[in-house]
């Protein structure tokens, strides 16, 4: 796994660990892999892990089960919003990189439904 240095690395696994719930890799209350086998999969500290597995509990993401693991989130909406979240991130910014070669949001748009055919 390569990471960018700009990021820090727990957020770019929280991101990684986000996208698999919303496009439905993850399913709501499926229990997270274990720490060490993230740690494994991710090739970094277990350190990293257990900040992202706290982090992602703290936003709602998942909850833990005292002696069981971690667990997706169970509230769709909670998915929802976490999809529409991203998908506006996503959006924002490619169209700042399109603002920055001059083409505007609705050259941007023609340029969408060109390409999608």
């Amino acid at each position: 796994m390569e990471f960018h240095s700009a990021l820090p690395i727990y957020l770019q696994v929280m991101s990684f660990i986000k996208r698999d719930i919303v496009n439905g890799t993850l399913k709501p209350g499926e229990k997270l892999p274990s720490v060490r086998d993230t740690a494994i999969q991710y090739a970094i500290n277990p350190n990293t892990v257990s900040r992202v597995y706290r982090e992602l509990e703290m936003e709602g993401v998942s909850y833990t089960k005292r002696g069981m693991g971690t667990f997706v989130t169970e509230d769709e909406n909670k998915i929802s919003q976490m999809r529409a979240e991203m998908a506006k991130d996503l959006v924002s910014g490619f169209l700042e990189g399109m603002g920055q070669l001059g083409i505007t949001a609705k050259e941007a748009i023609e340029l969408i439904r060109q390409s999608s055919g």
